[in-house]
């Protein structure tokens, strides 16, 4: 079941990377060839970049594509284990501290509107609660075993 989540969440960040490309190519013909930039591109842009880079990093914390250093856990060799787990153990409560006050924040600022694009900016908000459970949840099980992430392993 993560490993379908974060293989959904990976391609959901490059749906969004590629539908900003275009966007901003959009604004940079309109701006240099029309003469007149569109002027939702720019919040339309900043909102997609909030959500794939919010769901890409919760599925790079499962499948630990996430900057580490390898030299340190080659060096440490069997006694990496135990660190592992206290970054697992980091990871998970930074994972909560962004569900939560993720959730904060979605909350406050849910009358505000993107002028612009006319939604609610609590819209722009909403991958940060989401990705920093999936986080939170994907790191759990890791600050228990401080295994690393095994590509041909079937979740349960």
């Amino acid at each position: 079941m993560a490993r379908t989540v974060s293989a959904w969440l990976v391609r959901l960040g490059s749906f969004g990377l590629v539908l900003m490309a275009i966007i901003v190519g959009w604004q940079v013909f309109g701006r240099f060839v029309l003469q007149s930039s569109p002027s939702w591109t720019e919040q339309a842009s900043l909102v997609l970049m909030i959500w794939y880079v919010m769901f890409v990093t919760a599925a790079g914390v499962y499948e630990e594509f996430h900057i580490r250093i390898t030299l340190l856990e080659e060096r440490l060799g069997d006694r990496a284990l135990s660190v592992r787990r206290v970054v697992a153990l980091v990871i998970f409560l930074l994972g909560l501290v962004l569900c939560i006050f993720g959730a904060q924040l979605c909350w406050s600022v849910r009358d505000n509107v993107i002028a612009s694009l006319g939604i609610s900016r609590s819209i722009a908000y909403f991958p940060m609660p989401v990705s920093g459970l999936l986080m939170a949840l994907f790191a759990l099980p890791r600050v228990f075993t401080g295994l690393p992430f095994e590509p041909d392993q079937e979740d349960d």
